[in-house]
Formats: structure tokens, C-alpha cells, sequence
């Protein structure tokens, strides 16, 4: 298998995979309608899905880790001969499948330790307002801040990037990277929902849709080259 197409192949894998994994986590966890419900719901909830839910935080955190092969490959294809845009364009791929899963690492890994102490019928009511401290102090840092907020900065940033390559290219259409600027400017408009603009949300959303579909389309125009 040729680079190209090897790429094409991860280009598709990639939203693919997180597409699917996202819609069973809805399914399975009311995610992500669910990360604003109550802790105490939130802890009962994961503690019900058992093992095929802290399985399926796994599988979502490792689709994170599927945009470092494809930094890595994509920006060479686009400009071999610009160095400066393949050191820059991997480096903030590589930062924006890290973020992520540094943000989502915590479900499989220490969510589930919480939760399952939080349901402890003997564990007293300190206990539990200690854990929802805990918990509520990991998902303002290491889910909020670093996993979306620097998630949604990089991958935003790196989006641009690869779309301005692609229309310096003769590998694609121009107009195709033209839209990639579309998805690009929505995802970076989750960073504002913290800023209490009640859109950003379900902008960023539907970005992520829209930027899932052109990653494939990207992927199949390299896999029938």
C-alpha cells in the first residue's frame, strides 16, 4: 500500500470512528446532554453502564490518538517541499489528538474508581461531597480546559492549515480546501462557550459533522488517485 492511500485509508478511519463510538456513547451515556446533569447523576449513570461503557470511553479516547499518524502523513503529501508548513502542521495535529486524549483519558481510568466508590453503600456523605469535588475539578481542567478547549484550538488551527495547502495544490480541487475554512471557524467557535454565548455549543457540533465529511472526502480522493 502505497503513503497516499495508506492516508486516505486513516483519513476515512478516523471520523468514521469517532462518529460511531460518539453516537453509542449518546446511546449508552447521554453524552455529551449529560456532562451538565447533576454529579451525583452523572456518577450513578457511568456506574450503571459497567464494563461496556468504560469499553467504549476507552475505543473514544483511542480515536484521539488516530490523528497523530494522519499529522504526520497528511501535511508531507500536501507541501513536501515546504518544511516550515510540515513542521507546523504536525506539530499542531500531533497537540490536537493529544489534548484529546488527555482530556478523555480520564473516563476509562479514574471515573470509573469514583464512581464506583460514590455508589459505595457504605461510604459516608463526606465521602461522596469529597469525590464530587474531585470529579468536578477533573472535568473543569482536564475535560473543559485542556480536552475541549485546547482540543478545539488545535484542531481549528490545524484544519486551516491543511486547507490552505490544499488549495496550493494540484493534488485536489481548490474549492475543496476552501470549504475545510467552513468546519475550521466553527470548531474554533466552541472556545467561546465558556464566555456564556449560548450558540457555540451547537455550532462546534454541527462543525464537527461538517469537518468529519470532508476529512473523507479528502480520504477518498486519495485512495482512488
Amino acid at each position: 500500500m502505497t503513503i497516499p492511500k495508506l492516508t486516505g485509508f486513516l483519513l476515512i478511519l478516523l471520523p468514521l470512528a469517532f462518529n460511531v463510538v460518539f453516537f453509542l456513547l449518546q446511546r449508552a451515556f447521554e453524552y455529551p446532554d449529560i456532562l451538565r446533569k447533576p454529579t451525583d447523576y452523572i456518577l450513578k449513570r457511568f456506574h450503571e453502564g459497567g464494563r461496556l461503557l468504560i469499553t467504549l470511553w476507552y475505543a473514544f479516547m483511542f480515536t484521539s490518538l488516530l490523528f497523530t499518524p494522519v499529522s504526520l502523513l497528511l501535511p508531507q503529501l500536501l507541501a513536501p517541499n515546504n518544511g516550515l508548513f510540515v513542521i507546523l502542521a504536525t506539530t499542531v495535529g500531533v497537540l490536537a489528538g493529544l489534548v484529546q486524549c488527555l482530556g478523555l483519558i480520564r473516563w476509562p481510568f479514574l471515573v470509573p474508581h469514583l464512581a464506583r466508590t460514590y455508589v459505595d453503600p457504605t461510604a459516608s456523605q463526606a465521602t461522596r461531597e469529597a469525590i464530587a469535588v474531585v470529579f468536578q475539578a477533573f472535568h473543569r481542567y482536564a475535560g473543559v480546559a485542556i480536552g475541549e478547549h485546547l482540543g478545539y484550538l488545535f484542531t481549528s488551527l490545524w484544519t486551516v492549515l491543511i486547507a490552505l495547502a490544499i488549495t496550493q495544490t494540484s493534488l485536489f480541487p481548490a474549492w475543496l480546501g476552501w470549504v475545510g475554512l467552513v468546519p475550521a471557524l466553527g470548531i474554533a467557535c466552541g472556545l467561546l462557550e465558556e464566555t456564556g454565548f449560548s450558540a457555540a455549543g451547537a455550532i462546534n457540533a454541527l462543525s464537527y459533522i461538517v469537518w468529519s465529511l470532508w476529512l473523507i472526502v479528502i480520504g477518498l480522493f486519495f485512495v482512488a488517485a
